[in-house]
């Protein structure tokens, strides 16, 4: 017996289903609502932990929706010139590139400072 509760999760037409507003996650009506809480400062740290001795450089404290923290990770991984992703509001530039990252966002006019070693 189905419950009440219980919906569409995917569709062949449209992918992947939002549980909250009903329609495909990529035209999600409850996202655009949903900003991360943040107070505005981009903290950039250091981590290699769990990452098989390689170095990712973390950009973390930044509230912004999901397109613009997609379209900030995609200018750091430009200008530093390598990899990376943007998982769960937190942008990961693979590689040391702490001092890079924080004068390209100087530049962007958002506020940072290196947290961390």
């Amino acid at each position: 017996m189905k419950s009440a509760s219980s919906g569409l999760v995917y569709s062949t037409d449209g992918g992947r289903m939002c549980p909250g507003c009903r329609l495909p996650v990529a035209a999600c009506a409850c996202k655009a609502a949903a900003v991360p809480a943040g107070d505005g400062v981009a903290r950039v740290s250091r981590l290699s932990k769990g990452r098989g001795g390689k170095t990712v450089t973390i950009v973390k404290g930044l509230a912004l929706d999901a397109a613009a923290l997609a379209a900030l990770g995609k200018r750091l991984r430009t200008a530093c010139g390598s990899g990376g992703t943007v998982k769960d509001g937190v942008i990961e530039v693979q590689g040391d590139h702490c001092d890079l990252v924080l004068d390209v966002l100087g530049k962007q006019g958002l506020r940072a400072k290196r947290a961390g070693g």
